[in-house]
């Protein structure tokens, strides 16, 4: 089951006739699964139409301009669009002078608050080891570490480099995505009891886990946790998780969470770490959620090594475009979307190399297509 989420201001996208989409696939494998996406938005036969605008920014963009996020394609989806899909960006591992991740500027830049993330398995012969689970993580998305506040000075008794990083948590980012992780679990409980299907892998009262790691970060953290446990809405049970036991819970019984909820730092490490749960971090999706934006996104990098092959798994992209949609009211479609993805992994006999089989990134999006 997808994220479900409740939207406020955004509910007024599904009364659109036409969507406008803008398209930033950026670097690597972006180019690839992006277009994937678009071909099953178009295939769509009921709905909105979708008009498409073409946007540029990534690290590959920056070693041609100098900048990483050009300021059109910020006023192009602030100005022109309803929602977007993002790629990947092959963000450096040193430090190179002048460049910032456009994914992270553009969550600040469009208040994309809230990083949603459902990983599900598929009940198929071809992952026989597979856990059954449905967990949703949300992670807060604009603050933690991710504000980039860092620099280096030399102490001056032993003549060696120090670095500091900055850690940001408010009140305000804390309530903001606690609301927004219990009014998620009371939906999807809510979906559960509407679609027989959606109740495989969780019969229990719907549930949140605040993740932290106050016992060491009794400001920063204990901050974040005090805030968030506020936040509980009646018929939603509440636990709290250290992150550190998050993760040995999560590999050992990741059937034991319903919703997750973290800051940014933890939220981005145990989400990716979850995909390998569900097979690949290919087929994991995420939506950055906002009170007027949302903007659909892989979980997955740009991939270099296999970039320009015809091999990357285009699932997440076309998740995420069913996120996009669902996010934005359009819920009957995305579900399609979900059911022909699912169907795919079922049948696993179109399986990308990422997931041990020898087909394309074309022939996985033609068999979602067919089943669409």
């Amino acid at each position: 089951m997808a994220s479900q989420v409740l939207r406020r201001s955004l509910s007024t996208a599904s009364t659109q006739s036409t969507l406008k989409i803008g398209l930033i696939p950026a670097d690597g494998i972006g180019r690839e699964v992006i277009p994937a996406a678009r071909q099953v938005l178009e295939a769509l036969k009921s709905g909105p139409q979708f008009e498409f605008v073409d946007l540029d920014a990534g690290f590959e963009y920056f070693q041609k301009t100098g900048t990483s996020l050009p300021q059109k394609t910020i006023d192009t989806l602030k100005s022109e669009c309803h929602g977007a899909l993002f790629g990947a960006v092959s963000s450096p591992s040193h430090k190179v002078a002048g460049y910032s991740s456009p994914i992270v500027a553009l969550r600040k830049h469009l208040d994309l608050y809230a990083n949603v993330r459902p990983v599900k398995s598929v009940e198929s012969p071809a992952f026989p080891s597979q856990k059954l689970l449905d967990m949703l993580i949300i992670r807060e998305n604009t603050e933690c570490l991710y504000i980039k506040s860092e620099r280096e000075e030399v102490d001056p008794k032993t003549g060696l480099r120090v670095a500091w990083a900055d850690r940001k948590i408010t009140e305000f980012a804390s309530r903001r995505i606690g609301d927004m992780a219990f009014r998620m679990a009371l939906t999807r409980q809510k979906l559960r009891s509407e679609i027989p299907v959606a109740n495989r892998f969780w019969k229990h009262n719907p549930k949140v886990t605040i993740v932290h790691k106050s016992n060491v970060l009794s400001v920063t953290d204990g901050l974040w946790r005090e805030t968030v446990r506020g936040t509980q809405l009646p018929g939603v049970d509440m636990e709290e998780q250290l992150v550190d036991s998050m993760v040995y819970r999560m590999f050992r019984e990741p059937e034991a969470f319903d919703v997750v909820v973290a800051p940014n730092l933890y939220g981005d490490i145990l989400s990716d770490g979850a995909a390998a749960l569900v097979g690949s971090l290919g087929v994991v999706p995420s939506a950055n959620v906002g009170d007027n934006f949302v903007m659909g996104e892989p979980v997955h990098g740009s991939a270099p090594d296999i970039a320009g092959k015809g091999i990357a798994n285009p699932i997440a992209s076309i998740r995420s475009a069913g996120m996009l949609l669902e996010h934005m009211g359009y819920t009957s479609q995305a579900l399609k979307i979900y059911e022909a993805v699912d169907q795919v992994l079922a049948d696993a006999t179109v399986l990308t190399p990422d997931l041990g089989g020898k087909s394309s990134t074309q022939d996985v999006t033609d068999a979602v297509l067919k089943n669409l």
